[in-house]
């Protein structure tokens, strides 16, 4: 792994200013939205701890959310190169926020229990998809791709953004503010975003008209064509092997974080959410250092550097044992997570065709992401029987960097190469 100047990575960033008024209006409306999301993050977990006081309740929880991934995200993701974009998303914005007001509607008549979380959790996550897809085709659309660092760096930092005050806000709230009430105010967010995207003027589909082919397809034809680029190419197929090894391995330290703020660090509902927030910040920092980190360093050193900083910082969080530590270094597993997938998307976003944005995002996310609930699952699992979070937790966070090691012996280290050919044959 060495450092690469940007003529040698071929990444040229230009000043964030650049980008321009319609990524400034929609990166504000997803600011709004993750605000709001971030109450639900902190909310959903609590909830489900509260009624069931387990791993696997909190296990189930994942499942739900990423189970809807190898049910429709296949298909969901061929959708999406056959939709007009800013429609599907501004409907799918207006949908969550409906669905999500269920929540509250049944714990204010008193009625709700634990599988109706999971339910709520799994839709939201099946609409999800169809928004990520959405937005991974639509941000090369609203920027030139040589601000895709920079504009993928702010997106996933505004990801986060309200995470960092949302969480805490919430956590000083809950006091005075019943959770139904938070779980209103983010429906309320979406519907905002939805409304924010109607003003945006440049189309979300550059790149896809002009591409796609007037021959009509099937569906199943589409999704074979996404399956096979991604196959077929070495890098994207090294990185989603990848991340299905992470996910299954690091499932545990999302799923089970509320877990592990109680009885680890015997933190209170303010304290567990602050440690939500720290993560968040973590993100929000890492995300917006994003663009002058790759600067500096070439591709492989970027992707797997910051996936061995955020496995061992786990593993330090959990033989250290202690809130102020876990609180830092939390931030600093967060932060250098999202630093992995910035690259990974602006790689991808790099040297695939237009036409396929939303199948390929959809294909990488199937094969990266089926993995999470067996690893929530076995995480869950391993607590129960060795009755031990801090060690389910070192070994998580060391296997995690451990494969990160594994990998630079992978295409993924030729990464740098395959962007700029890339961007090579699209200037001929």
């Amino acid at each position: 792994m060495t450092g690469a100047t940007p003529e040698d990575s071929g990444v040229t960033e230009d000043r964030p200013s650049r980008l321009g008024r319609d990524f400034w209006l929609y990166f504000s409306g997803q600011l709004t939205s993750q605000l709001g999301s971030s109450f639900t993050m902190f909310v959903l977990p609590l909830l489900v701890y509260k009624l069931t006081k387990s791993p696997e309740g909190l296990a189930y929880t994942t499942v739900a959310e990423f189970v809807p991934y190898l049910v429709f995200g296949l298909v969901l993701g061929a959708l999406v190169d056959r939709l007009p974009r800013r429609q599907l998303m501004m409907a799918t914005d207006v949908a969550r926020g409906l669905v999500l007001l269920a929540l509250p509607i049944l714990q204010l008549t008193g009625s709700l229990r634990v599988w109706e979380i999971y339910v709520v959790a799994f839709l939201q996550s099946s609409l999800g998809i169809l928004f990520n897809c959405g937005e991974f085709a639509a941000i090369p659309s609203l920027v030139d791709r040589t601000n895709l660092v920079a504009a993928n760096g702010r997106i996933m930092a505004t990801n986060s953004a309200g995470n960092v005050v949302g969480p805490a806000l919430a956590g000083v709230l809950v006091p005075f503010i019943s959770l139904s009430g938070l779980l209103i105010t983010d429906a309320c967010t979406f519907f905002l975003s939805s409304v924010t995207l109607a003003f945006i003027h440049r189309s979300f589909d550059a790149g896809h008209d002009e591409e796609t082919s007037t021959e009509k397809t099937t569906i199943r034809a589409d999704i074979k064509e996404g399956l096979a680029f991604v196959w077929a190419n070495p890098v994207l197929r090294s990185i989603s092997i990848m991340m299905a090894l992470v996910n299954f391995v690091g499932a545990t330290e999302g799923s089970q974080l509320v877990l592990f703020s109680k009885r680890v660090l015997q933190a209170g509902d303010v304290g567990t959410a602050m440690l939500f927030a720290a993560g968040a910040a973590g993100v929000v920092i890492v995300g917006l250092a994003a663009a002058p980190i790759r600067r500096q360093f070439s591709f492989v050193v970027c992707c797997l550097g910051a996936l061995v900083v955020s496995g061992l910082a786990v593993s330090v969080m959990a033989v250290l044992g202690t809130y102020p530590a876990a609180v830092v270094l939390w931030g600093v597993s967060s932060g250098f997570g999202l630093f992995l997938n910035i690259n990974t998307s602006t790689l991808r976003q790099t040297i695939v065709p237009g036409r396929l944005f939303g199948r390929v995002i959809s294909v990488a996310g199937v094969v990266a992401w089926s993995a999470i609930p067996l690893g929530a699952l076995a995480g869950a699992a391993a607590i129960r029987i060795t009755g031990n979070v801090s060690g389910v937790y070192f070994v998580t966070g060391l296997l995690t960097a451990l494969i990160a090691l594994a990998f630079s012996f992978s295409p993924i280290r030729h990464g740098d190469r395959y962007m700029s050919e890339a961007k090579q044959s699209l200037q001929r």
